[in-house]
């Protein structure tokens, strides 16, 4: 009994000291683990596959004189990246390949959903995820979105909105502003907060003033930001009209990933309750689409410069957690090629603009000796061929076009490869500092990011999921010829938990919810409570689309359609 004993003992000291204290916890009927970070800051590499990070250690030992990226001596393993099955079109996809929406709602949120769903469920009648920003703002926390890319693009978005669709960014704007989830908001996107009048994409108005009324300190360049004081506690800080610009095309006035960083965390840290932020560095991704390689290594080391930042703060706070990982890898990187057993590392400085911004200048090049001319202005290369300047002009066959096709020629002189303009499954690292790093060592799921953080700060995602799925809900529908907007009947009874029945012999379909029964018959005749009434309805596909009115009535509750967010309204 005394050698058991022993034994026992042993093996608990052996257990790391975070899993011998959620245990610990566990055993004395604790619901959860106390939490362990007042702070969390969480980094994603937007397409930051491992040959991306290999590429910027690479630059930084030979160009820089540094052997090592800041985030080096933080790895502790590496995450898995799929997604559920979605629909491509009419084609069913495994989703063993995500998109940056459904991977950031597995890190934002702990749930699996289809590629370009942002923390929505997988269903025909989708409900919300809460995500650790919003969980963390229901206990009191500041939060913060960071991003090189528009503030309003997949990866900040999954954070503090909910659509069906990622390309709904005018309602992830919108969002942003109504739930008032995030204190700090800085990155692209100027266009989605701005009216078509005054050059942006709303089709309503101008939501820039109405942040202001909430109290946001509205910033659009370098030297707005540093402007900022502790005491500027909201900020949007808006530095482009789209993505802002790859480092290689900054101008002075365009503040780096790092500064934002910086400036974010000086505003939230204030906060005795502490903070969550999410910091991205978007644009390492559309470098990798583009297969730009000469971006894509400035973009990655402008990330880790940010890493460091975060990584100074938390080890002089002493409270705070850092996770850092990748949505996906983007554009089949490899360091190699051709079978040469060789980099030519000494060339990857040599362009001195984005791909981005020399595509157009050689789409409208008329001669081969004018595509030569642009590409020894802007990378130095004065060995272009004349076979090479010609498919240059006619473009790669993809709609990166003339872009695409120098980014090809460019890969072979420096040695590297692509296998195409899209995202691939590998698995992506993780890198992590402070208490979080004994939930996310060695091999993870990326849901495994969003519960980690749940654990150390003490978060209720459940609680917070259930508050979002009280509200609203995400249908499919579709729009009549009228113009009226229909939902799928049957899903949408399901969800609202309305009983039905069907007669196939009378082409009957009976939706029941206590004292009301409201009957379709032949997919287009309503009657409520055996009165017809005017309520649009249709079959499409064998499918019985009916009007919201249908449901208000069933259930007793005003259900309204919110036309720019595509969700139902429960309350």
């Amino acid at each position: 009994m005394l050698r058991k004993s022993l034994v026992t003992t042993l093996a608990l000291l052996m257990l790391p000291f975070g899993a011998m204290q959620s245990d610990a916890v566990l055993a004395k009927g604790a619901a959860k683990p106390e939490p362990t970070s007042k702070n969390l800051i969480v980094l994603i590499g937007d397409g930051m596959g491992p040959a991306q990070v290999s590429a910027a250690r690479i630059y930084s030992k030979n160009k820089l004189k540094r052997p090592s990226l800041y985030m080096d001596s933080l790895y502790v393993g590496q995450a898995t990246t799929f997604a559920d099955k979605g629909e491509d079109g009419d084609t069913i996809v495994s989703g063993e390949v995500t998109d940056s929406a459904s991977a950031g709602t597995a890190f934002a949120t702990g749930n699996k959903t289809y590629n370009a769903a942002i923390s929505v469920s997988n269903e025909d009648i989708s409900k919300p995820f809460a995500s650790v920003i919003e969980a963390s703002k229901a206990v009191g926390k500041s939060t913060g979105l960071v991003t090189t890319a528009r503030i309003t693009h997949a990866t900040p978005a999954v954070y503090a909105s909910h659509v069906r669709n990622r390309d709904n960014e005018n309602a992830i704007a919108s969002q942003y502003l109504e739930s008032g989830a995030v204190d700090v908001l800085l990155g692209g996107g100027k266009r989605q907060f701005v009216s078509k009048q005054e050059k942006g994409k709303r089709e309503d108005k101008t939501i820039i003033p109405d942040f202001e009324k909430k109290g946001y300190k509205v910033v659009y360049d370098k030297k707005g930001l540093q402007s900022l004081t502790s005491k500027n506690g909201k900020v949007l800080g808006l530095f482009h009209d789209s993505h802002v610009d790859y480092v290689l095309d900054r101008k002075p006035e365009t503040p780096s990933l790092a500064d934002m960083t910086a400036a974010a965390i000086k505003s939230l840290s204030t906060n005795p309750k502490g903070f969550t932020m999410m910091i991205e560095g978007g644009r390492i991704d559309h470098a990798g689409h583009a297969n730009d390689l000469g971006a894509m290594i400035q973009e990655t080391l402008d990330f880790d410069a940010a890493v460091k930042v975060a990584l100074d703060f938390a080890k002089k706070d002493g409270n705070t957690s850092i996770v850092i990982t990748a949505d996906h890898e983007t554009g089949g990187f490899s360091l190699s090629r051709d079978n040469i057993y060789e980099l030519n590392v000494d060339t990857w400085d040599k362009q001195k603009i984005s791909s981005e911004l020399l595509g157009p200048q050689l789409a409208k090049a008329a001669s081969t000796d004018e595509v030569k001319a642009l590409i020894k202005k802007h990378t130095g290369f004065t060995d272009i061929t004349d076979e090479e300047a010609q498919y240059i002009m006619q473009g790669d066959g993809s709609s990166y076009k003339q872009e695409g096709a120098f980014n090809q020629v460019m890969a072979k002189r420096y040695l590297v490869g692509w296998s195409g303009h899209g995202h691939s499954a590998v698995d992506v690292g993780v890198w992590a500092y402070g208490p979080i790093t004994e939930y996310v060592k060695g091999q993870i799921d990326n849901t495994a990011i969003a519960t980690s953080i749940a654990k150390v700060q003490g978060l209720d995602l459940k609680k917070a999921t259930a508050e979002l799925q009280s509200k609203h809900l995400y249908p499919k529908f579709k729009v009549s010829r009228d113009g009226k907007v229909l939902f799928p009947a049957l899903k949408l009874a399901q969800a609202l938990q309305i009983k039905v029945t069907n007669d196939s012999a009378s082409k009957t379909t009976t939706f029941t919810k206590d004292k009301a029964t409201l009957k379709v018959q032949d997919g287009s005749s309503v009657t409520l409570n055996g009165k017809a009434v005017s309520i649009p309805a249709e079959l499409d596909r064998n499918v019985l689309y009916v009007d919201l009115d249908a449901f208000s009535k069933l259930t007793g509750k005003a259900l309204k359609w919110d036309s720019l967010s595509e969700r139902i309204i429960l309350k």
